[in-house]
């Protein structure tokens, strides 16, 4: 043991006491006896203490103590300790500096040079500097493509990517991100303040994000539970009506949604939205031998006026959310597809009811054979 690291320990066990006194005991013995594994789990929880949460104490073991081993120590796990170091680095340009160092003795490990960048990105968007944020972000999504599978470093990367397109005003990229976040994060490691803010978040980024129709990945997570019972509940509400294409119901939330000013801005392209939605919920949920639906029908639901059904339609087509052909002279359209979505509970109750009556109608035409096996055989 070095003088430097013997004496630091010896006046951290000095002016400590109880458990804490107890802990840096535990971290001196498994130094000296070179257990390398085992150091690291306990500084990983270490650092964590609410005893390092003001002043610079995380500093002087890192300058002290860690530096001494930290090639000994996994890179990954290196990183994830600098992390808390780094936060008591009041200079950010400093803290860029420091993390650059440590990113460079990692470069062997690609998730830690990963977890060093996003790190990094997060400083820089909290400067606001977005360029270069987005450059660390093209730099670290570049390393992921060659990780297999989800790692712990893939949340943090989307956590990054969605809070910068947040910031940038970007709902579609924010969605899709944040949904990724949520789908790598278990929610009990998301304090409670924070799923309110990023359930409200990912609910507006639905319905305002341009080309984003569908809603049931985010309706059947659980972070939505932050926002119901609320003052949130009427976008929880918003969610379903825009998910089942339901005018009526989004005409009835017009007084809590019009005090959100980015959606009172767009109020035309979210009735076009609905109206889009409520297309594809209308062949949806006709059988798909029956699949004829007349301009008055999608007019009486969508609350169109008759000459704007046409325009509904094609916008429809031309995005890909339904396939079909419109028949101008009899005011039908014959729809043959519809785009997939993840369902709600009140849309898998349609299917089923689909697939019953696909069942009987299977049955009644393996009886017709039967009855009528003998006319054709003879």
């Amino acid at each position: 043991m070095s003088s430097t690291v013997s004496s630091y320990l010896s006046e951290q066990q000095r002016k400590s006491t109880g458990d804490v006194a107890t802990e840096w005991g535990t971290i001196e013995e498994l130094y000296n006896k070179k257990l390398w594994h085992q150091l690291t789990l306990l500084l990983l929880d270490f650092v964590k203490l609410p005893l390092f949460a003001q002043g610079d104490g995380l500093l002087q073991m890192y300058q002290h103590f860690i530096s001494d081993f930290e090639h000994r120590i996994n890179p990954l796990a290196l990183v994830e300790i600098i992390i808390h170091v780094v936060k008591h680095i009041g200079d950010p340009e400093e803290a860029l500096q420091f993390l650059e160092k440590i990113k460079e003795r990692v470069k062997a490990n690609d998730e830690a040079v990963i977890l060093c960048l996003t790190t990094i990105g997060k400083i820089r968007l909290e400067q606001k500097d977005f360029e270069n944020t987005k450059a660390v972000l093209e730099q670290t999504e570049t390393l992921l493509k060659d990780i297999d599978g989800i790692t712990t470093v893939h949340s943090r990367f989307y956590e990054l990517s969605s809070n910068y397109h947040k910031l940038m005003g970007n709902h579609a990229d924010y969605y899709k991100e944040a949904l990724r976040y949520l789908g790598c994060t278990d929610i009990k490691d998301i304090p409670a303040a924070e799923q309110v803010e990023r359930s409200f978040n990912l609910g507006l980024a639905a319905i305002l994000g341009e080309g984003v129709y569908n809603f049931g990945e985010l309706l059947a997570h659980q972070i939505l539970d932050a926002l119901k019972g609320t003052d949130g509940q009427w976008l929880v509400d918003m969610l379903y009506a825009f998910n089942s294409g339901n005018l009526g119901k989004f005409e009835a939330l017009k007084p809590s949604w019009q005090r959100q000013p980015d959606l009172l801005a767009k109020e035309i392209s979210l009735r076009q939205k609905i109206c889009l939605l409520c297309l594809m919920e209308m062949t949806f949920k006709r059988p798909a031998n029956n699949r004829q639906l007349t301009f008055d029908e999608i007019a009486k639901e969508t609350q169109l006026p008759l000459l704007e059904v046409e325009l509904l339609v094609m916008k429809a087509l031309s995005l890909g959310l339904v396939k079909g052909c419109i028949d101008q002279v009899d005011q039908k359209v014959h729809m043959t597809w519809v785009q997939p979505r993840v369902l709600d509970i009140e849309q898998i109750s349609t299917m089923q009811k689909q697939l019953q009556q696909w069942c009987t109608d299977v049955q009644s035409m393996e009886i017709l054979v039967e009855n009528k096996a003998s006319d054709i055989l003879t």
